[in-house]
Order: C-alpha cells, then structure tokens, then sequence
C-alpha cells in the first residue's frame, strides 16, 4: 500500500469482543449507520455495503443541522472474511483494514492513503474518532436484534412509495400492527413524527420518531426516540432505554418494472417474534393495496 506519492496514515483500536461481533458491527448496513460519526453533530444518514471483491459501498455523512455532507464511497478489492479488507475509494485511495482476533477482544487497524486537502493530523483525528466510535457502540450500546424482510411489488417504486407514507394508505398497510395505526406529522427529512395506535384499553400509545433520511421513491430511515403511554412521553419505562435511536429503515429497488421493497430494522428480544409475525402481514397489506 504505501507508496513514495502518498502519505499513508494508521489507526488502531482494541475492541473488547469477538471478532464475529465486530465483523457484523462492521459490515451490516443499519449498525453502520449507528457509529459511523466521528462527532455527535454528524450522523449517517444511510448505508449501503456489498462486501465482496467487486462489490460497492457507500455512507451518506450529514452534519445533524443539514448543512454539510459527503458520500463515502469505494469499490472492494479484497475481502477476507473475519481478517481483512481492502478498497479503493473513489478518489482512487487505498485503504487496508485488518481484524486481528484475539481471546475476546479483536484489533482493528486501518491503514489510509491520505488526501492532500486537510492536515494530516486532521484526518488522523477523524478515522481515530470513527473507529472509537465504533468500539463504544460495539462495547457499551445495547445491540438490539436486526430483522429483514423483503417482497417483490408489482407497481413502480414512486408508487410503492406514496402508499408507505399516504395519510390514508399508511393506516391501511399498518393495520396489521393495530388496527388503528396512524401518524401524526410529516415525513421530511429531520422532522419528528408520532406513531400512535389505541391499544385494547382505550388508551392511547406508540412512539415518537424522526425521520432521519428521506429519498423518494427511494429509502427512508426513521430513527425512535421516546415511547408513549396514555398519550404522553412514557419517561419511566425501561425499555426505552434500549429502544432509543433503533431504526427503521425502508429500502425501494427497481427491476424489470417492479419493486424490490426490504425492511431493515432493530428489535428488542421481547418484541423479535412478534415482529417476525406481524411484518410479512404488513408487507403483504402494502402489496395489495399497490397492486389494485
């Protein structure tokens, strides 16, 4: 990798857990977008990965005011499963990442050619704080379950788009959730928006949200923040806790005129069957109503 043109700069960093934890952590798309920040005023607003040699990524990095972003993005040129990776971005940069499994703790190292724009010790600084970020999450967050699921509709995606977050076709498509599913406020980036539902009781619950990205007819992140019960802010409920900043992520995919719509999202265990259950119900429902 290193050459006389470019500096290459390294990082390191001992996270405490085996390195099949780390290498999911590491890889897969929803827990991307949770420590992939070297800040708390910028998150990822979204992530794409294909780890294979070949294969594309990329992670949209917003300031959390809107005002600045980039894609970081590159093609895989190695990858070796558990060990090692290696790619180019797309300013043709090389940047080798190795895994070094130990008993119940893997080192990370990532080796970087650096860009000529900002200090070396600048952007030392910044993949140094994205890979502390990293340990922190993998260490001391709650990991919550991640669940998939996936259809194919017959309707474009600006369709299937409109009926997932229409005032109407939301409630018909969510029923399978509650039968009075609703929403209340809209669905532009940053804004909050609650899910709301009257439970067997009478009383009204759900969550409060924000939807932290929004590409038409494309992808939709929203990420939970608070629960409620009675209609208010459920503050002494535990479980928020570990619910808090979960996300619920919508992808829409064209091919041969029709919809590829997958669901990622995070869980708590209590809740894994009961999701398991209910969301290839829900995904059925929005499939009907897009193909009337």
């Amino acid at each position: 990798m290193e050459t006389m043109q470019k500096t290459v700069i390294t990082v390191t960093a001992a996270v405490n857990a085996p390195v099949e934890k780390v290498w999911e952590c590491w890889t897969v798309p929803i827990h991307i977008m949770h420590w992939n920040n070297a800040s708390d005023d910028w998150h990822t607003t979204t992530a794409e990965n294909n780890v294979h040699v070949g294969g594309k990524f990329r992670s949209r990095m917003e300031s959390r005011d809107g005002t600045q972003g980039f894609d970081f993005s590159g093609k895989y040129t190695k990858v070796a499963i558990y060990r090692q990776i290696e790619y180019t971005l797309d300013d043709d940069r090389k940047v080798l990442i190795s895994f070094e499994s130990g008993e119940n703790e893997t080192v990370i190292t990532e080796k970087f050619e650096a860009e000529p724009t900002n200090p070396v010790e600048l952007q030392r600084h910044g993949w140094q704080a994205i890979l502390n970020n990293f340990k922190k999450y993998v260490e001391t967050s709650e990991i919550l379950e991640i669940l998939h699921f996936e259809i194919t509709i017959d309707a474009d995606p600006e369709k299937v788009y409109k009926t997932l977050i229409g005032e109407k076709s939301y409630s018909e498509w969510t029923s399978a959730f509650n039968p009075t599913s609703r929403f209340e406020g809209n669905w532009e980036k940053g804004n909050k928006i609650r899910f709301l539902g009257q439970d067997a009781d009478g009383t009204t619950g759900g969550m409060i949200s924000r939807i932290k990205e929004n590409i038409p007819g494309r992808f939709i992140s929203i990420e939970h923040l608070e629960m409620i019960k009675n209609g208010e802010v459920d503050e002494n409920n535990p479980e928020m806790k570990m619910w808090a900043g979960a996300l619920e992520n919508y992808t829409l995919e064209e091919k041969d005129g029709k919809t590829i719509f997958t669901v990622d999202l995070n869980t708590i265990k209590k809740y894994e069957s009961y999701f398991r259950n209910t969301w290839p119900k829900a995904i059925n429902r929005l499939k009907t109503i897009c193909e009337v």
